[in-house]
């Protein structure tokens, strides 16, 4: 729970105060522009990354209510989307999946262990030449300051428009992207008698 509140106090408290301490300066002078930087995890989400992609879902909440509460004082709240990153993200993202003071039986070892290697490959594989460097992201943000007339969200590098469109137009029955399915979920197969029964079968 103290990695999770970590998260949060990075990406969502911390931005949020920000916000706070730009915002009346903004509302005196009566023009402004708001850009935070959420991520195309934002708007969807992988196994294993729950407490990420919950603190990036909180910023697209964030910011679009903002938008709507500060709109009559002239600012622009705006949000950058960004795919993949090639930073060493992957790299402590894979490393924070494990815990070296898990108990050596831990029942989703195998399963972090698959999902921490997948991170990680997916920055340094093939699926990395859909990213680009910070520089992308830097020029996402500029645009976002410097147009008269900005978007509402900014989606960086190939990798975010290919999966947010793919989250669009081909959504799965559990909201997660199509390769998910591709993670041997953790546990035991449920017995045939404990699973639902399809609709319109006889009871």
């Amino acid at each position: 729970m103290e990695r999770v509140r970590e998260q949060f106090e990075t990406n969502v408290f911390g931005l949020l105060r920000m916000c706070q301490l730009a915002l009346p300066a903004m509302r005196r002078q009566g023009w402004g522009r708001i850009v935070n930087v959420s991520s195309m995890g934002g708007r969807m989400t992988f196994p294993g990354g729950g407490a990420y992609h919950a603190t990036k879902h909180a910023v697209e909440a964030l910011s679009d209510a903002m938008r709507y509460e500060v709109r009559g004082f002239g600012v622009d709240v705006v949000v950058i989307e960004p795919g993949l990153i090639k930073t060493r993200f992957g790299e402590t993202a894979a490393g924070s999946i494990g815990d070296a003071d898990e108990p050596a039986d831990d029942p989703y070892a195998p399963f972090n262990a698959a999902v921490g290697a997948t991170t990680e490959g997916a920055y340094e594989g093939p699926l990395s030449r859909l990213g680009g460097g910070p520089e992308k992201v830097a020029r996402a943000i500029e645009r976002a300051i410097s147009s008269r007339r900005p978007r509402t969200r900014y989606k960086v590098t190939p990798s975010a428009h290919l999966i947010l469109a793919q989250r669009r137009l081909l959504p799965t029955e559990r909201g997660t992207p199509s390769c998910a399915p591709s993670f041997r979920a953790p546990g035991r197969p449920i017995s045939a008698e404990f699973r639902p029964r399809a609709a319109g079968a006889a009871a």
